[in-house]
């Protein structure tokens, strides 16, 4: 393997170091669960327990040996990193316990804090140390401390100020036998202990950096299938390929991808693999596993169901295939597999495109994960997507964006109408756009980089005016060009003006697409479609055959198409009052059934009435006159 950058000590431990003749009590927060990187011997780097970790370095700084508690397993001597765990019963003997076999003392509250002035007192030899484990579990409700709990932390509070450092060691050095609290939050503690006490220092742990898991990845790579015998640029490229794919995880995490990959025979050159597979479940890459010859004939597929938007969906396939072949995809695989922002008038096809491509991806067109954005006004409403944060209403639920995607990360996630939304929401789709995580209410990680994202808007074809009036921005008689343009000048103000966020616009790049208004000629099109499908769908569930002359044709054209201000939708509804309501009503009063063929002569309406269809039997389906 490459060499990799030789081994630093953490920040925390070089600060409690650095504090230790100082100070008398520590407070330790942050990442204190997470596994430590702890050089074990020279030149070997191991990832250990933070207790372990504290006994190591205690001891290489004169400590003769670190006493441990935690409320279930009470007191027991913490062994630094390689170390037998054997000894240790005589400091637990001196200092009034009695072990069990197993090597630990179980103790209650009240032992612990007899203890705890024990050890501060400590003179019998060299100093020592005691590390408080799940320190934060000793307290039930921190606001409200009952009698036991008020009693060890007074004393806690006042051994703080009365320990005084000895002289020990050669050359004489000043020591404490510190106490080392291990807390989730600082403010787990009470209050009136660890603020403004000039006697207590509290150090974060933080999470791994990117040469921290560096240093334990070369180790762990090395160990897979292939990992020894690989070349030098092998091992180079799929440990830098390992350290990419685990931004933002633990060391915790990278150990168990590890174990994942020898437990299912991955070989070290696919470690990617295994970190998709620890990250959102999935076995195999399923944008590698779509059928490419469906993909490849998505251009006609997508335009029998998108009409007049051919840029729009040209530029989409482009982004599937760039997704299934892989080319400028981010190395760390973190992002998002496709962004897209579809935006111009409505009923256009907009929501039509997201539904499409569902069902080339997967087959069904119902399978998207749709949110309507207009329901996500309110500030707080972005709980609703993420979950609520703990301590209030629905936390156990979790949020239904998060939920989702944990269950389908495979998927198309459709965000309609997103200009909508209250700024506070827009803010999360940074971090899913960047990196492609985001974290719920309840603190888990949710990964999007297998699905596809896609969001719809209105903006720039409608402006307000000073006194608040909404009027066009954009007509069905402007050349798509000039509608293009003014859209795109319109969500550029929107993003960068309005909602002061340029940066969402930036995440998304050239994928904003508009959307033309529909064409007269595409609206005749898209007319016959939505015809041919109704009397289609007649003849198969009825088992009746219905045709229209070239006059009606025509008649129904001019009522359904006259006004295109509302697009698709606005045809759908003329062809429901002006074709399904009326031919519902001449069949059924004919008494049709099945076997039976028609034919629509004529529209006619009255004034102010419903259309009424002149309807001609023409036989049956047997091909007898009726």
């Amino acid at each position: 393997m490459s060499a990799v950058d030789q081994y630093e000590r953490p920040r925390w431990i070089r600060d409690l170091s650095r504090f230790l003749p100082l100070k008398s009590q520590f407070v330790l927060s942050g990442n204190v669960r997470d596994l430590q990187l702890s050089e074990v011997a020279a030149g070997s780097i191991a990832a250990v327990s933070l207790g372990a970790s504290l006994a190591g370095e205690l001891g290489k700084s004169g400590y003769a040996q670190v006493v441990g508690y935690d409320p279930v397993a009470g007191f027991r001597v913490l062994q630094p990193p390689g170390a037998t765990a054997t000894g240790g019963h005589e400091l637990l003997a001196q200092l009034g316990l009695t072990a069990a076999p197993e090597g630990n003392c179980p103790a209650g509250l009240d032992l612990f804090s007899e203890v705890l002035h024990r050890v501060v007192g400590w003179t019998e030899g060299p100093p020592i140390a005691l590390v408080v484990d799940f320190a934060s579990r000793l307290v039930v409700r921190n606001e409200g401390l009952t009698g036991p709990e008020h009693q060890a932390f007074t004393r806690a509070l006042a051994l703080s100020h009365q320990a005084r450092a000895r002289p020990f060691a050669t050359p004489s050095r000043p020591f404490f036998n510190p106490i080392v609290w291990v807390v989730d939050k600082e403010g787990d503690l009470p209050d009136w202990l660890v603020v403004d006490n000039p006697r207590i220092r509290h150090i974060p742990v933080s999470k791994p950096d990117h040469r921290v898991r560096r240093q334990l990845a070369s180790t762990l790579v090395r160990n897979l299938p292939g990992g020894r015998d690989a070349s030098a640029g092998q091992a180079a490229e799929a440990l830098a390929d390992f350290v990419e794919q685990t931004e933002g995880l633990l060391l915790l995490d990278l150990v168990a991808i590890a174990q994942l990959g020898r437990s299912e025979g991955l070989s070290f050159d696919r470690i990617g693999d295994a970190v998709r597979r620890y990250k959102i479940g999935v076995t195999d890459d399923p944008w590698a596993r779509l059928d490419r010859e469906k993909i490849r004939g998505g251009d006609d597929f997508i335009r029998a169901r998108v009409k007049g938007q051919d840029h729009a969906v040209t530029h989409v396939l482009d982004i599937i295939k760039r997704a299934v072949t892989g080319v400028g995809g981010a190395k760390r695989g973190g992002r998002p597999r496709g962004v897209a922002f579809l935006a111009g008038p409505t009923g256009v096809g907009k929501t039509e495109l997201a539904k499409t491509l569902t069902s080339l991806l997967f087959g069904d067109d119902s399978a998207y994960i749709r949110f309507d954005m207009s329901e996500f006004s309110a500030e707080h409403s972005d709980q609703r997507l993420i979950g609520a944060p703990p301590g209030y209403v629905g936390y156990d639920v979790g949020g239904e964006l998060t939920n989702a995607i944990r269950e389908k990360p495979f998927s198309v996630v459709l965000f309609d109408e997103v200009e909508k939304a209250h700024p506070r929401i827009l803010d999360k789709f940074l971090q899913v756009l960047d990196e492609g995580v985001l974290t719920s209410g309840r603190g888990d990680r949710v990964y999007f980089s297998e699905a596809f994202i896609v969001f719809t808007s209105n903006l720039g074809i409608y402006r307000l005016e000073a006194d608040g009036s909404r009027v066009a921005h954009v007509t069905p008689s402007d050349p798509f060009t000039e509608v293009e343009a003014r859209v795109r000048a319109e969500i550029e103000r929107h993003f960068k003006t309005v909602l002061n966020r340029p940066e969402i616009l930036n995440r998304i790049g050239d994928n904003v697409l508009v959307f033309d208004f529909l064409r007269p000629e595409i609206a005749v099109a898209i007319l016959d479609s939505m015809v041919g499908a109704i009397l289609a769908d007649i003849a198969a569930m009825q088992g009746i055959k219905v045709s229209l002359t070239v006059e009606a044709q025509y008649q129904l054209s001019a009522r359904c198409i006259s006004d295109l201000s509302n697009g698709g939708r606005g045809i759908r509804n003329k062809v429901e009052t002006h074709l399904v309501n009326p031919l519902a009503r001449a069949l059924f009063d004919s008494g049709a059934s099945r076997g039976d063929c028609f034919s629509i002569t004529r529209l006619s309406s009255e004034a102010a009435g419903p259309t009424v269809l002149a309807l001609s039997a023409v036989g049956n389906l047997d091909g007898a006159a009726r």
